[in-house]
């Protein structure tokens, strides 16, 4: 009877609960609830709704989702339940991208970090590695200027290399990038010994990402998460994945914005009234500005428009991207349009998936002419800086004045020269899944990266800048004594390079519980990338000076001389690998991988090398409650490679020269391998105070050795003698400390606030080598094959090498250290390696955001601390002799006790500290919510301003603290120079996002 009595009270107050599930995006298709207690429970369809049967009415449902945090929600006798889920601020739960799958960050034995969507939606970038900036510990992001595309230079856990390529591997939905540059470079330079014009850097190589495809980029920064990729892996590797859809509704997303800027800094010449004060040669004007002859209010335009559905056996999203940016200085700016395409299926019930993804860009730069190795004459900016601020640009009767072929009209430069670059992208991949059974799949991934880039570059020759004079009229036998002297005037320049890319790659997945205590995720794998690239250029120079179309027209003209040259590579990596991923009581993680490359660069003795690793975590605290939560230490130890230096570099390479004869360029090597990396790092992930507090401690040492290098060799074939790339002895040690600490300060219902912060200690150091390698060429009047830095035994790479500036004598004329460190002169003075250096030592990232109601505050911060950057721009252009020589200069330098005939030789007297705070964001933003989205038929919508650089902390009196104009010299790269830099601008956006 009792037990009937029970029974009957349960039915009665048993009920059936249905609901929906929702995440900020909308519906959430797999979304856990379970009873409280119980092992009752139900997952969401594709439409994120559920149903429960015999619930109690007292009973609580617990509702969870992986990278959400789980709510618990009373059912007190309701009988529908409609629950949004928030993002888990607990960070360990976060699931990360890692080589060849995913990891929760709190079972992960390597340093990996992650950033999503929701740290970078309303913050413009042109290129994704910029967003990284102050994100991740350890990472370094350096734009080389304030060009719109111009290069971006990343660095994670510091330089591993003194010649080869520092920069991380990139790893887009699987598919490697080739690493090399996209755009097509180069520029304007004398090919009849002229004055030298310089040459400009190609664009970034990933810019024809749209940033709003992007749903997270995961950092790989040791060995244990890095081996996996190899040969490529020793520089660290940065996964990109993007967006797939979410909502089983068709959802259309909309966001655009608008940003408009301005300069932000100054080169501080002097204006007018002060050139005069000054004693400057008075020509009578006070209208010019340097500023207004070639800056500009910068203007830009997004806009983005993505749509999305899946089924329960599809997924689909397409997206179109265009932007419009016209960048501060004139006749320079980057138009972007894109368009993605991801489609999902599965088949056999799930047995088989097919994904295809393809993203196309098609990009269009405009710049003009800024040279990183120019003269004094041949770039834009210099010419604007010392042009005569009391000279008018243009005439009584509206043309150009003219003074001479080496004091050129900067307005007349700027509007003579032309130069545009078109490039086309294409990355496509298709990957295979086959479920063999419930522990076992294999993937397969094919992949295409292609790419077309033109650059077409003309100086017109209605300005004199080339002024080459030729006696004899080339092919015509004429007496040099009779024939006069040719000035040719006009140059042009066709760039064209293409590149075709292709990815094999099969996996084999196994994973399975062998029992409560022991997991084993095992993958072995083959990969084969085929990358080739070729192009061709065309130049010429002299032609009619009536002449206006000289690209179209490159190999006419009447005093032409016109050359041509062209290029094929190719280059085949072939990989085995595998990776062993065990779990032992849920607490002790081991990770090992192996993977062997072969690649065609290498010498024929060494196409092979391997590259293993090992990492070890234990989870010392587990999902606790109170003070401390989390806390997971973890090691690893490693092998990777560094493939990053030019193709054919193992082989005999040789070019024939104007008079026919075979002249050798290069010798080969059987015995080239690979730079390899060694490294180890250990290791500590916490929570502390309920998942208030997290963070993360990392200590890592790097060893590189087997330097790839071009080192004078005889010749073993016809032709003068020529370098052979060597593998030299040496260690390149690379070592440093990291911390991240996020911190939720407030976390309420209608408000919240968190703050986070990283920091990276470094310190590199060549040991063992004997060389003395000359790098940071400088360029201006006076610097002809003078450099800055050197790369030698027991100091750090790229350390600064020059004379020590003492003053000025009595007479005006500098006065240097000797070898004895006594003042003199400049003909006995000696140059010193000093213990200074280019590369920061310390690197900060600061981020904080408030939420309050339908508001939202977001701030970040970053800054370097501990290096120097060597001034070219002071050194070539700031100095007493060009003042009195009647060029506009800083007022510093027009003061000076230096005397008029002071050489401005390479010195201290131009090498700055580069410390650095910066305000990189700071973003306000409103969410539209309530009866207005119901009746605009919207699920979101947000509006937003968008503030940049709005101000830096540092005392270096250049334009811009954070510079890194490449200044390499004989193909060794440099760091921390400065050169007549495109400037850095500050800007406002306001944007919107609206999702229907």
């Amino acid at each position: 009877m009792v037990f009937l009595t029970i029974l009957c009270t349960s039915l009665t107050y048993s009920q059936d609960v249905s609901g929906t599930v929702s995440d900020a995006s909308g519906p959430l298709p797999g979304a856990s609830i379970l009873v409280k207690g119980t092992t009752i429970g139900a997952q969401t369809d594709l439409d994120g709704k559920f149903t429960i049967r015999n619930v109690g009415a007292n009973a609580v449902l617990v509702f969870s989702y992986i990278g959400l945090k789980a709510q618990e929600v009373s059912v007190a006798g309701k009988t529908s339940v409609k629950v949004i889920l928030k993002e888990d601020s607990a960070e360990l739960q976060e699931v990360i991208v890692v080589g060849y799958g995913t990891v929760k960050k709190k079972d992960a034995t390597g340093a990996v970090d992650q950033i999503g969507a929701k740290d970078f939606d309303n913050v413009s970038s042109p290129s994704p590695a910029q967003l990284l900036r102050g994100k991740v510990a350890g990472v370094q992001v350096t734009q080389s200027s304030g060009e719109p595309g111009g290069g971006v230079s990343v660095r994670v856990r510091g330089n591993s290399s003194i010649r080869s390529g520092n920069g991380p591997l990139y790893v887009i939905d699987g598919v490697p990038m080739d690493g090399g540059n996209v755009s097509a470079g180069g520029g304007l330079t004398s090919n009849t010994g002229a004055q030298d014009l310089g040459t400009s850097s190609a664009r970034n190589p990933l810019n024809f990402i749209n940033q709003n495809d992007i749903e997270s980029i995961s950092v790989l920064k040791d060995a244990s998460s890095t081996a996996i990729y190899g040969s490529r892996g020793a520089n660290g590797v940065i996964v990109i994945t993007t967006k797939k859809g979410k909502s089983k509704e068709p959802q259309l997303s909309y966001s655009s914005s608008v940003t408009f800027s301005k300069m932000s800094g100054n080169f501080g010449v002097m204006s007018p009234e002060q050139f005069v004060a000054a004693g400057g040669d008075d020509k009578g004007s006070r209208s010019y500005d340097w500023k207004d002859a070639i800056l500009r209010n910068g203007f830009s335009m997004n806009h983005d428009l993505s749509f999305s559905k899946s089924t329960e056996n599809s997924n689909t999203r397409v997206s179109l991207g265009a932007s419009n940016t016209d960048g501060i200085v004139k006749n320079t700016g980057l138009d972007k349009y894109s368009a993605t395409i991801y489609n999902s299926n599965d088949f056999f019930g799930g047995a088989l998936k097919v994904e295809e993804r393809v993203m196309y860009a098609s990009l269009k730069d405009q710049t003009t002419l800024l040279s990183n190795s120019a003269g004094f004459i041949g770039s834009a900016i210099g010419t604007a800086l010392y042009w005569n601020p009391t000279l008018p640009i243009y005439k009584a009767d509206g043309t150009y004045n003219v003074v001479s072929n080496t004091y050129l009209n900067p307005v007349q430069l700027l509007n003579s020269y032309n130069d545009y670059t078109n490039t086309n992208k294409f990355l496509g991949s298709i990957n295979t899944t086959w479920k063999i059974n419930s522990k076992l799949k294999y993937t397969f991934l094919f992949g295409v990266e292609s790419s077309t880039s033109a650059r077409k570059v003309e100086l017109l020759p209605t300005i004199e800048i080339l002024n080459t004079a030729q006696a004899v009229v080339p092919g015509t036998g004429t007496d040099p004594n009779t024939n006069p002297a040719i000035t040719k005037f006009g140059q042009a320049v066709i760039n064209s390079q293409n590149k075709f890319n292709k990815t094999f790659e099969h996996t084999l997945n196994y994973n399975n519980d062998f029992s409560d205590n022991f997991n084993l995720d095992a993958l072995v794998g083959y990969s084969y990338y085929d990358y080739t690239a070729d192009g061709f250029q065309s130049s010429a120079i002299g032609f009619d000076k009536n002449q206006s179309n000289l690209i179209d027209n490159i190999e006419g003209g009447l005093q032409n001389e016109y050359r041509v040259s062209s290029f094929r590579n190719r280059t085949e990596l072939q990989s085995y690998f595998a990776r062993i991923n065990a779990t032992l009581y849920d607490k002790l993680i081991i990770t090992a991988t192996l993977r062997s490359d072969g690649s065609t660069k290498l010498g024929v003795n060494n196409k092979y090398d391997y590259f293993p690793s090992a990492g070890v975590a234990y989870k010392i605290v587990e999902n606790k409650d109170g003070i401390v939560n989390d806390f997971k230490i973890r090691g690893n130890l490693g092998k990777t490679g560094n493939q990053e230096f030019a193709p054919n570099s193992a082989i005999s390479r040789g070019a024939y020269g104007l008079n026919g004869s075979l002249n050798l360029d290069s010798n080969a090597n059987a015995d080239l391998k690979w730079e390899t990396t060694k490294s180890y790092g250990v290791g500590a992930d916490f929570e502390f105070f309920n998942n208030r507090l997290t963070g993360s401690v990392d200590y890592f040492q790097r060893d590189t050795k087997d330097l790839i290098f071009p080192v004078p060799a005889a010749a073993t074939q016809p032709g003068p003698a020529s370098p052979r790339f060597k593998n030299l002895p040496g260690n390149l040690i690379n070592k440093g400390v990291e911390v991240a600490l996020s911190y939720k300060v407030i976390e309420k219902e209608d408000f919240s606030w968190d703050v986070s912060g990283n920091a990276s200690f470094l310190k590199n150091e060549m040991t063992n080598f004997a060389g003395f390698i000359s790098t940071g060429g400088l360029n201006g009047q006076g610097l002809s094959g003078a450099y800055a830095q050197v790369i030698t035994n027991d100091k750090p790479i790229y350390s600064y090498y020059m004379y020590e500036w003492r003053g000025y004598d009595s007479t005006g004329n500098s006065v240097y250290a000797d070898a004895a460190g006594n003042d003199t002169g400049l003909g006995t003075a000696a140059k010193k390696l000093l213990d200074k250096q280019p590369l920061p030592k310390i690197n900060v990232g600061f981020n904080t955001n408030f939420s309050y109601k339908n508001f939202d505050l977001g701030a970040s911060f970053y800054g370097a601390y501990g290096h120097y950057i060597y001034n070219n721009t002071t050194n070539a252009y700031f100095f007493k002799g060009a003042f009195l020589g009647g060029r506009n200069v800083t007022q510093e330098a027009a003061t000076s006790e230096q005397a008029q005939g002071d050489p401005n030789s390479p010195s201290t007297k131009y090498l700055e500290k580069g410390d650095f705070l910066r305000l990189g964001n700071l973003t306000f933003g409103y969410t539209v919510k309530g009866a207005i989205l119901d009746r605009f038929k919207m699920s979101t919508a947000r509006l937003y301003v968008n503030a940049s650089n709005l101000f830096v902390i540092t005392s270096y009196s250049g334009s811009d603290p954070e510079v890194d104009t490449d200044k390499t010299l004989n193909g060794v790269p440099s760091a921390g120079m400065e050169y007549l830099s495109y400037p850095r601008d500050k800007s406002v956006s306001v944007g919107l996002n609206v999702t229907f």
